[in-house]
C-alpha cells in the first residue's frame, strides 16, 4: 500500500506541474472529486481494516509477553528481560505514513470539496476585462448555491434557486472550451434583442443609459479612458468605453452554436438570445472578448455568481462586496 500511495502522489504531483507550466489544462473540480473519492476509501479502510489490524496486533504482542512473563514466573525466573511494552505497543499502533497522508487528509479534503461544490467557489481575476469593477489580481468569491445546487464535476442541476438576472457578474465555463473559466456580467437575458453600435448599448429597441464620470487611468493598458455609469438595472455599475472606437466585431471561429442569430455589420452586432442562453459583456468594454464575438452562455455553464472580492495582495482597500 505504501507503495500505491508514492505512485498516487506521484502522479498527482506531474499532474500539478504540468497544470502549473501550461502543458495541459486543469479540472480542479475533477482533481477535488477524485482526491475525495481515494482519501475516503483509504479512511474506511483504515477504520474497518486497518486500525482493527494494528490493534489486534498489540492486543497479540501483549497477550504473548504476559503468556512470556508468566511461564518464566513459574519455573523461578524473577527477572525478566524484553521489548519496552509501552514503546513497542505504540509502534505497533502507530498509523504508517500512507495512511496518514491519505486517511488523515480525508476530513479536511471532504471539508473542502463540499465548500468549494456547494457553497462558495474562489477564483483569480486573470485579465483587465472587468475593469472598473474587478481589477487583475482580485481574488473573488462566487456563490454557488445562488442559482441552485448542483452536482459537482458534471454540472447538473438538482434544486433551482434564482435565476440569472441582467447585471448579475458571473463565472461561467466558456462555450468555446469548457476546460477554461470566464467572468462577465449578463446582458442579455433569453429572448432579449442586444445590439452594440457606434460602442453603445441597446436591449430590445432601447439604448442602455449612461451617466459619464470623467476619466479613469487603466493600470492595465496604462492609459486613461473614459469612464461611465451603465443603468443596465436601477442600481447601475461603472464601465469603461471609447466613443470614438470603431464597433467592428468579427465572430471568432468555433462560433458555431446559435450563429445566425447574430447580425454583424460595419456599425456593430445586433443579437436574439436564444432560449436557455445568456449574452455577456466585459465592463471594459473596448478590452473584453464576450459574447459579441464568440456568442451565447448556455444556462448549464454557469458556475455561479460573483459577488465579493476577499483579498488583492497588491490593494488591501479592494476586498469587499461589489456588484
Amino acid at each position: 500500500m505504501s507503495g500505491l500511495t508514492a505512485l498516487l502522489y506521484a502522479a498527482l504531483a506531474v499532474y500539478g506541474v504540468g497544470w502549473w507550466l501550461g502543458l495541459w489544462i486543469g479540472n480542479f473540480s475533477l482533481l477535488l472529486f477524485l482526491l475525495t473519492l481515494v482519501t475516503a476509501l483509504f479512511w474506511f479502510a483504515e477504520r474497518w481494516r486497518f486500525a482493527p489490524a494494528r490493534q489486534a496486533a498489540a492486543d497479540r504482542f501483549e497477550t504473548e509477553q504476559a503468556q512470556r512473563r508468566t511461564e518464566l514466573q513459574r519455573q523461578g525466573i524473577a527477572q525478566v528481560d524484553g521489548p519496552d511494552l509501552v514503546a513497542t505497543r505504540e509502534r505497533l499502533l502507530a498509523q504508517p505514513w500512507w495512511l496518514d497522508w491519505t486517511a488523515g487528509l480525508f476530513p479536511v479534503i471532504l471539508v473542502v470539496f463540499v465548500l468549494r461544490s456547494f457553497l462558495f467557489e474562489p477564483f483569480k481575476i486573470p485579465s483587465g476585462s472587468m475593469i472598473p469593477t474587478l481589477q487583475v489580481g482580485d481574488l473573488i468569491l462566487v456563490s454557488k448555491f445562488h442559482y441552485g445546487v448542483r452536482l459537482p464535476v458534471i454540472n447538473t442541476k438538482i434544486i433551482d434557486n434564482h435565476a440569472p438576472v441582467r447585471g448579475d457578474v458571473i463565472v461561467f465555463r466558456y462555450p468555446l472550451d469548457t476546460r477554461i473559466d470566464y467572468i462577465k456580467r449578463i446582458v442579455g437575458l433569453p429572448g432579449d434583442q442586444v445590439e452594440y453600435r457606434g460602442q453603445r448599448l441597446f436591449l430590445n429597441g432601447r439604448e442602455v443609459p449612461v451617466k459619464s464620470l470623467g476619466d479613469y487611468y487603466d493600470e492595465d493598458s496604462m492609459r486613461m479612458a473614459p469612464r461611465y455609469t451603465e443603468q443596465l438595472t436601477e442600481r447601475g455599475h461603472d464601465i469603461l468605453v471609447e466613443p470614438q472606437r470603431p464597433s467592428f466585431f468579427r465572430p471568432l471561429e468555433g462560433f458555431d452554436r446559435f450563429r445566425d442569430n447574430c447580425r454583424y455589420s460595419a456599425e456593430g452586432v445586433a443579437c436574439t438570445v436564444p432560449a436557455g442562453h445568456y449574452f455577456v459583456m466585459g465592463d471594459n468594454r473596448d478590452n473584453s472578448q464576450d459574447s459579441r464575438y464568440w456568442g451565447f452562455v448556455p444556462e448549464n455553464n454557469i458556475v455561479g455568481r460573483a459577488f465579493f472580492v476577499w483579498m488583492n495582495f497588491s490593494n488591501l482597500k479592494r476586498i469587499g462586496a461589489f456588484h
